[in-house]
């Protein structure tokens, strides 16, 4: 796996790595509160749940008529999107509970996607946390067919127009992973990264084509047998399914790294980027609507970026909470703390800089 060190020499951003890990524990400490989940995340993991499964229940033994049915069809991908930013997430960080197999159980939530839960800690957990915003490293960044998310990325006269089209393509988004998935850890296996893992490349193949099998035959055959709907129903139910799920993870993932505040630095020549490690997640990452208290909760606190990359074993309940602890502490080393009031500031921003990245 390509790899990148950061190293800086400066005294002040080595101290503040330390005082900021000191003041977020010591609120632990101080408040005698684990960092991981309590009761409310598994009733929030029940909630999320059944908003995906009743919906689909409901669809295949009543006669639904279509305008219905494709409210519930939305209503599903509300859920799966839910489970995927506050359920599954978490848990894959190994931050929903103390306990390993509670982990390993809601991390296998992923399965609802049709997606590999191997595939998304490599993507994820170890690519997008460790080289966040950094070109050719980081794949959230990555061209996405005709959307450009980075200025390092080659500039095609389509990408003028592409803060007008981006949120269609958005709604692509676990569509497209249900194929890529594939090529995606082709390329983990070929890289080494996989083995890296302590994982078995032909037994990830294998666990993959089981997987896509299993989604295939609950979200085709089930409704195919016991449904009154034809093929072609169905499929324009799945696709709204996923365009649903697709357009709310990927607009929340994006309004975080791809606004105007965050930086997209590029290794130097001897591939090391030139801060703490620390401080380059405060220099990639945004937080926005940090007071929307329902948003919050459905996204999982998804926008309190900066703490989930900073304390991405912490669980996300305690993000309100830490939240000032990281800002105040941030701006006493005079560091910039990025953050778009309200959900709105963060989507124009992240609209802007698709703007921007489509002609310059």
């Amino acid at each position: 796996m390509k790899t990148i060190k950061f190293i800086c020499d400066d005294p002040i951003q080595k101290q503040f790595v330390a005082v900021v890990n000191k003041n977020v524990n010591d609120y632990f400490n101080e408040n005698k509160l684990s960092q991981k989940g309590d009761f409310s995340m598994y009733f929030k993991a029940i909630v999320m749940l059944f908003t995906y499964i009743i919906p689909f229940i409901i669809l295949l033994v009543l006669p639904i008529n279509p305008g219905l049915a494709i409210l519930l069809v939305i209503l599903m991908g509300i859920g799966e999107a839910g489970v995927g930013m506050s359920v599954m997430h978490d848990a894959a960080h190994g931050a929903f509970s103390r306990k390993g197999w509670v982990n390993n159980f809601f991390s296998s939530t992923i399965f609802l996607l049709g997606t590999s839960k191997f595939n998304w800690k490599v993507q994820h957990n170890i690519l997008h946390h460790t080289f966040t915003n950094i070109f050719g490293y980081d794949q959230d960044i990555e061209t996405k067919a005709v959307i450009r998310l980075s200025p390092h990325a080659p500039l095609k006269r389509i990408h003028k127009y592409q803060y007008l089209y981006a949120f269609f393509f958005y709604g692509l988004m676990t569509l497209s992973k249900l194929v890529s998935d594939f090529g995606q850890l082709i390329d983990f296996n070929e890289s080494g990264i996989t083995e890296e893992q302590s994982h078995n490349k032909s037994k990830e193949i294998i666990k993959l084509i089981i997987i896509k099998i299993i989604y295939f035959s609950v979200i085709f055959g089930l409704p195919l047998y016991f449904s009154s709907y034809n093929w072609w129903q169905i499929l324009i139910g799945f696709a709204i399914l996923h365009s649903t799920a697709g357009i709310i993870m990927s607009t929340i993932f994006q309004m975080a790294h791809v606004v105007e505040s965050t930086d997209q630095p590029l290794p130097n020549k001897d591939g090391i980027i030139e801060n703490e490690w620390v401080v380059h997640q405060l220099k990639t990452t945004s937080d926005f609507a940090q007071n929307n208290i329902f948003l919050n909760w459905y996204v999982g606190g998804l926008n309190f970026q900066i703490e989930h990359h900073l304390f991405s074993n912490i669980c996300h309940i305690h993000y309100r909470k830490i939240a000032p602890i990281v800002e105040k502490t941030a701006l006493e080393f005079g560091f910039t703390y990025n953050v778009n009031q309200t959900f709105f500031d963060a989507l124009t921003s992240h609209i802007k800089r698709l703007k921007t990245l489509g002609i310059e």
